[in-house]
């Protein structure tokens, strides 16, 4: 797969164009994947379900960390760091639907607080590793997948 241009040119600026190229391909990956789903559910014969805040929660979580998956995959991710950064956006939306489940928030929440979350821990994951995410794109798949070294800065 061919290398594209790396924007920023300080570990700062690298570490921050990660996220955003993050955000851009997760709101991608809303768009592309939702008819999908709306087809998936017409096919078995139950478009209610689109409607369902659990699974509208589920629906959300695996759209947007598909999308990001791909551009990062694409951007020369290995698949440590693809399956790192999809449990570190998915998990609110997950966790989140214990309390959902049991009354303790609306759909309206559950969506509202998995978002704010998510995007904290996949703040998180990336000052984790962020070696990683600090790198040029053209270094992703030959450093070392690994927790953060000492020393390392954003």
């Amino acid at each position: 797969m061919g290398r594209m241009r790396q924007l920023g040119k300080t570990s700062r600026t690298r570490f921050w164009w990660h996220y955003v190229e993050m955000v851009l391909a997760m709101l991608v990956g809303m768009g592309l994947f939702w008819p999908v789903w709306i087809g998936l559910f017409a096919l078995l014969g139950r478009p209610e379900l689109m409607e369902r805040g659990d699974l509208a929660a589920v629906r959300m979580a695996v759209n947007m960390t598909a999308g990001m998956a791909i551009w990062m995959r694409i951007r020369g991710h290995g698949a440590r760091d693809i399956v790192e950064m999809s449990v570190a956006m998915s998990a609110p939306f997950f966790v989140l639907l214990i309390p959902y489940w049991m009354g303790a928030l609306s759909a309206d929440a559950l969506m509202w607080a998995a978002h704010g979350l998510m995007f904290v821990t996949m703040l998180l994951a990336m000052w984790w590793r962020r070696d990683v995410y600090s790198a040029d794109h053209t270094t992703h798949g030959r450093v070392p997948a690994q927790g953060p070294r000492e020393g390392a800065t954003a």
